[in-house]
């Protein structure tokens, strides 16, 4: 029992945790109130109650302890029979007054009653008594011979008034003193919800301001300051502390990675120069040595070509990071496409390219996207079986927008990889071609960059399809003699080679 109680009792108080603090607060305030005023209209009930029917026992006790002074009742000397009875009984019953007056034998019989269809007041007694819904008191009267008016016997005098009067005042009473406590309970209620929520307002404005900060990431704003220095207060102030504390972290860490971006990229940039010294002197020393000598410096030749790589796409993205943006002109995103496609057709015996390369005139980098080309592509060669045919098309998109669309029928993308496969240094498990995971993040930060978007498709049963979004441009791209345009590129074979997707 005392286990099931305790389990009440804590479901009891875990619910009333959970509700919001302004309703404990009025829900208390109206409790309190409630309590009190219950204790209050219990003594005051009780009080009035008490002083009620001790007036009405009172009247009831005097008027019966006054009826045999008022009563003459006089008997026949002959029969010793009551003759008269003056006053009458009916004129000593006020009328609406629901009394009732009984002249009795000490016998207990029956002489005279007003009114006279009265109900029984019970057995007489001296003491004050109840007997169908009345207030009953008994008083001895003597009765006189008649003329001569000597006392010759007594007789019993029974008074009731009925109480359904009282119980009614009573009843009344205790109605309104309910009525008082659940009215001022209500009252408290509405009173503490008022003053909860006048009391939470600063909180409130806190918990606003929060909200626009964490919205808008900047917490060099202000939190409103309350006019009261209590609690909520010092809450402010510690809140708006701690916004200026993460605002001076936030500007250092920027600073920091503005320094190490502004270091990549110079870094980058000034790697450049001895790599290309080195390289021009590999390939020298690749061509004149032979044998074991050969082999070594054709293989440092490698390692340093793959090293020019790396730091031609650190130097893109450390650039983009820096926000350092080269400066775009129009040019037609097809022409690029097929000069891409040419560039790796080489490579790409094992696989088919296919070109559908409708003019799609942008503004923007053609060395970038030439670059952003040719990842698209290598990453589909590189993450495809042989045979894998892959297929490349610009086209005009909805609204003012171009497209280049590289789809092919291969694996695809695994699942696990899908949703970071535009971030750096993500590699798929099959990758054999030795890349260091930032092509697809290249292609990404040069879409950007333009105002684009890469997106990663689906295809059903099995393959992928990326998509670059980039915003179309009116312009005519200039007339390059040493560069193919789309259409005579799209009039020989078309090149082969070319594979899938995954980063």
């Amino acid at each position: 029992m005392r286990r099931s109680g305790r389990t009440l009792l804590s479901r009891i108080t875990h619910a009333f945790d959970r509700l919001p603090i302004r309703a404990r607060l009025a829900g208390v305030s109206a409790l309190l109130t409630f309590s009190i005023l219950c204790a209050f209209a219990v003594a005051i009930g009780s009080l009035t109650v008490h002083r009620v029917r001790s007036d009405f026992d009172r009247q009831v006790e005097d008027t019966a302890r006054d009826l045999p002074t008022q009563l003459r009742i006089r008997v026949n000397p002959q029969s010793y029979q009551i003759e008269a009875i003056q006053p009458p009984l009916a004129d000593l019953v006020p009328p609406g007054r629901d009394a009732v007056i009984r002249v009795l034998t000490l016998g207990g019989a029956l002489i005279e009653q007003a009114p006279t269809h009265a109900p029984s007041l019970g057995t007489p007694s001296s003491k004050l008594s109840s007997a169908n819904g009345y207030s009953v008191v008994s008083r001895r009267a003597v009765v006189g011979l008649a003329g001569s008016g000597e006392p010759i016997g007594q007789v019993i005098i029974q008074y009731g008034r009925s109480s359904s009067d009282t119980n009614a005042t009573i009843a009344r009473v205790e109605l309104f003193l309910l009525l008082g406590v659940l009215a001022g309970a209500g009252l408290a209620l509405l009173a503490g919800t008022m003053i909860a929520r006048r009391a939470m307002a600063p909180i409130a404005q806190l918990t606003s301001s929060a909200e626009q900060i964490a919205a808008t990431r900047d917490p060099s704003r202000s939190l409103p300051q309350p006019v009261a220095d209590d609690e909520v207060g010092e809450l402010a102030r510690t809140l708006q502390g701690m916004l200026r504390e993460l605002d001076a972290a936030r500007g250092e860490t920027e600073a920091m990675l503005a320094r190490q971006r502004r270091f990549v990229a110079d870094a980058s940039h000034e790697l450049r120069t001895p790599l290309t010294s080195v390289l021009a002197n590999l390939e020298l020393l690749a061509d004149s040595l032979h044998g074991e000598e050969g082999d070594a410096a054709r293989s440092a030749l490698r390692s340093s070509q793959r090293m020019r790589r790396l730091v031609a796409d650190l130097l893109l993205l450390a650039r983009t990071d820096v926000g350092r943006v080269v400066a775009h002109e129009p040019c037609d995103l097809a022409q690029i496409v097929v000069e891409a496609a040419a560039e790796l057709g080489p490579v790409s015996d094992a696989h088919e390219i296919v070109l559908d390369a409708q003019p799609a005139s942008v503004e923007g980098s053609r060395d970038e996207l030439h670059r952003l080309t040719i990842n698209l592509l290598e990453n589909a060669l590189r993450h495809t079986p042989p045979g894998t045919e892959i297929r490349v098309a610009t086209r005009r998109g909805a609204g003012e927008r171009v497209e280049l669309v590289v789809e092919d029928e291969g694996p695809g993308v695994p699942a696990e990889i899908a949703p970071s496969i535009f971030e750096r240094f993500v590699r798929g498990a099959g990758d054999r071609g030795g890349s260091f995971g930032l092509g697809l993040a290249i292609v990404k930060a040069v879409a950007e960059s333009h105002g684009g978007s890469a997106t990663l498709q689906s295809v059903v049963p099995h393959g992928a399809r990326f998509v670059i979004s980039l915003p179309a441009s009116p312009a005519t791209p200039p007339s390059d003699g040493g560069r193919p345009t789309a259409g005579e590129a799209l009039r020989p074979p078309r090149p082969r080679g070319a594979p899938s997707a995954a980063a």
